[in-house]
């Protein structure tokens, strides 16, 4: 049975802990929704993993949308979240809905996310009240990377953390589901969680948070160079993928493949 936002609910009524993951594809999808993780986060973080750009500014709604759909086939159970791109919600309320709007019809998706709160409460509310379901983002919110001077630890002063306890307030009564709290102290997440009745999805936000959500290339081992702190590493596809290439081309270039058992006779 597909998960729903009401399940999410359940789980931090229950006390039960879940995961998200991000995917941009249809196998990953698939690979996801067979190891049964609950919900799909086809991320905006699209643009520096699949698109290689160095934010997540630049990615397109049109881009969203082509990887979200491809999700969509892909996963038959999970809750497929899609994140809305930059400025795709912050030019007007019109906007926020239209393109929220397209995440359902055209992209298959069962919700959208969208970062910040102040100005962006309106859209949350405009978007919830047109029937679709919106997930929160605050505390280290990338699309705002330049605004913030880089990608830093949120929250860390006391005004600072009351802000964002004040901003997650106001996003759980203006009507998302659930809340992504991104690289802040666990204590500020801890105080968060308990401070509103919708689930919190930690990044980079410590252990209490009600799930938890990585990106896969990061889970994976398919990064190059550096990962961030908060990032634990459970397998080296990069290195695996490289020894195999590797094999590969050496038999090539030996004559050892194809050889006869993988050959049409």
């Amino acid at each position: 049975m597909s998960t729903t936002i009401r399940d999410l609910r359940g789980f931090k009524e229950r006390g039960e802990r879940f995961v998200m993951l991000t995917a941009y594809d249809y196998p990953t999808a698939s690979i996801l929704d067979e190891a049964g993780v609950p919900v799909i986060l086809v991320g905006d973080s699209l643009a520096q993993n699949v698109l290689g750009y160095e934010t997540t500014l630049p990615v397109t709604m049109e881009e969203m949308l082509h990887h979200t759909r491809a999700v969509a086939r892909g996963a038959t159970n999970a809750l497929i979240v899609g994140d809305m791109p930059f400025l795709s919600y912050q030019t007007s309320l019109e906007d926020g809905i239209r393109n929220a709007g397209r995440f359902l019809k055209e992209g298959g998706a069962h919700a959208v996310k969208l970062e910040g709160a102040g100005p962006s409460l309106s859209r949350v509310r405009a978007i919830a009240g047109a029937g679709i379901p919106v997930m929160g983002h605050i505390g280290l919110t990338p699309q705002s990377v330049h605004a913030m001077g880089g990608y830093r630890v949120q929250g860390k002063s006391e005004e600072d953390a009351r802000r964002l306890v004040d901003e997650a307030q106001a996003l759980a009564k203006t009507g998302v589901f659930s809340l992504v709290l991104e690289g802040i102290p666990s204590t500020l997440a801890a105080e968060i969680t308990q401070s509103v009745p919708v689930p919190t999805i930690g990044i980079g936000a410590g252990p209490h948070c009600d799930g938890q959500v990585l990106v896969l290339t990061d889970l994976l081992g398919l990064s190059a160079g550096g990962y961030p702190k908060f990032a634990k590493r459970y397998a080296d596809l990069r290195g695996e993928i490289t020894r195999a290439i590797g094999a590969f081309r050496n038999d090539v270039t030996s004559g050892r493949f194809p050889d006869d058992a993988h050959s049409y006779h």
